[in-house]
């Protein structure tokens, strides 16, 4: 727990220094960004008619196992002692001491920002090394972007022969440093006509219309998580079921949310029933399956739900299993490549994003409406009425980039007229007096 304690405090100083020295386009383990941040930026280089019609799928062999500590030592601002003796710990398992001359530690909380650092400059640096090679007007027309999540990572480039003969050689010399180097056998140049996986969606054009769509890779293993549940759970109550289901099924379906699902979803809702139909007739092998049915299945809004009734103080509750077909296809909004959220220039565009992204989410209605009540529904600055019309904004009275939390302790309601004058003329506010 000292350790833990300890990477901590050190995470706290670093972390700013990571962000301001990352990529653009990095998204993985860094705040307020996510693998829907890296579909958005893959959907941008590669949508358009006159986009790169290339891509090289990049995997790193064992990256968080094989970083070379001595470049981390020389590359990572903070106290080189400290951090050396972090990286040669090494790993008690079963009673055995197994040293670590390479990788960074498994499990540490400062990991994931190591390796961020690690991997900073594969976007810059190659584009720094194309406009040298090539001057910079050709270098713009090659169309080579790169976008990260961690250590997985795809290129575009205008040709098969630039990414195979230019971009490739540099990024392995580039890892090499570092003591890494590219997987042979998943590092390849794919057609966006033949598509390509990242991050468990598949990116493809057809016929010049770029449609990402769950991967079937990702689709399969939801699929055999769903069927694990339902066989080793013969013997529960439907309830018990249902409530083991609804999270899997729920955190998928969000994850695939912003993408072309409504096809995948209706098929997995299909797979999901017929399996259903078979852990009931299993259940009870000597009825028919009208019986099973009307045991196990509900008519509600005109269809047949798998849901069960559940006696409660209050009365009785139908508690069913969620369709995937009923989840809202919502397009994701990406978050700017500069974005920095150490830096308090960008404070307000940090509110207003997760404002934006927040909106549809019960549980920040139910905050916003909490809000609302606690200023008699006035504006903190202006203390005239919020309405519905003229929207409202979220702001945060101790700024989130020097340690502000999301506590409505910390939170009041503005016009967003207020919001902007507040930030431009450097105003403070307190939370309303109940």
């Amino acid at each position: 727990m000292f350790d833990r304690a300890m990477q901590a405090l050190h995470l706290l100083g670093l972390e700013p220094v990571a962000e301001t020295t990352s990529d653009p386009n990095s998204y993985g383990f860094r705040k307020n960004r996510s693998t829907a941040d890296a579909m958005g930026q893959i959907f941008v280089c590669t949508s358009r008619k006159a986009s790169a019609p290339w891509v090289l799928e990049a995997d790193i062999r064992g990256c968080f196992d094989h970083i070379n500590h001595d470049w981390l030592v020389r590359h990572v601002p903070m106290d080189k002692t400290i951090l050396r003796k972090w990286l040669k710990a090494g790993v008690v398992h079963q009673g055995r001491l197994s040293p670590t001359e390479e990788g960074t530690p498994q499990g540490g909380i400062i990991s994931p920002t190591l390796a961020n650092m690690c991997l900073n400059g594969l976007e810059a640096g190659l584009i720094a090394h194309l406009c040298a090679r090539f001057g910079k007007t050709k270098a713009a027309k090659l169309k080579v972007y790169v976008v990260r999540y961690a250590d997985d990572f795809v290129i575009t480039g205008s040709s098969k022969d630039l990414l195979e003969t230019e971009v490739r050689p540099w990024i392995e010399t580039f890892l090499a440093q570092r003591g890494l180097e590219l997987s042979p056998e998943k590092t390849k140049v794919t057609h966006i006509d033949d598509g390509f996986d990242f991050l468990g969606w598949n990116f493809r054009k057809y016929k010049g219309k770029l449609l990402i769509k769950p991967s079937k890779k990702n689709v399969k293993a939801f699929y055999s998580k769903v069927r694990d549940i339902v066989k080793t759970h013969v013997s529960v109550k439907q309830e018990d079921l249902i409530a083991k289901l609804n999270p899997v099924l729920r955190g998928w379906a969000q994850y695939h949310q912003p993408v072309v699902a409504k096809e995948t979803f209706s098929r997995m809702d299909s797979l999901i029933h017929w399996r259903l139909v078979r852990w009931a007739r299993r259940r009870h092998p000597n009825k028919s399956r009208p019986w099973c049915k009307s045991r196990y299945w509900q008519r509600a809004a005109e269809r047949d739900e798998f849901a069960a009734t559940v006696k409660t103080a209050e009365g009785s509750i139908a508690v069913k299993l969620l369709k995937l077909a009923d989840t809202e296809i919502v397009r994701h909004e990406k978050i700017k490549g500069d974005y920095n959220p150490f830096d308090p220039n960008w404070e307000v565009y940090g509110e207003t994003l997760r404002t934006k992204r927040m909106l549809k989410s019960m549980s920040y209605q139910y905050e916003t409406s909490m809000l609302f009540i606690s200023q008699n529904g006035r504006c903190a600055l202006c203390t005239e009425p919020l309405d519905a019309q003229g929207g409202w904004h979220d702001h945060h009275i101790v700024y989130k980039v020097v340690g502000g939390s999301d506590a409505l302790s910390n939170r009041v309601l503005l016009h967003p007229v207020c919001h902007v004058r507040l930030h431009a003329l450097g105003l403070t506010v307190a939370k309303p007096a109940r």
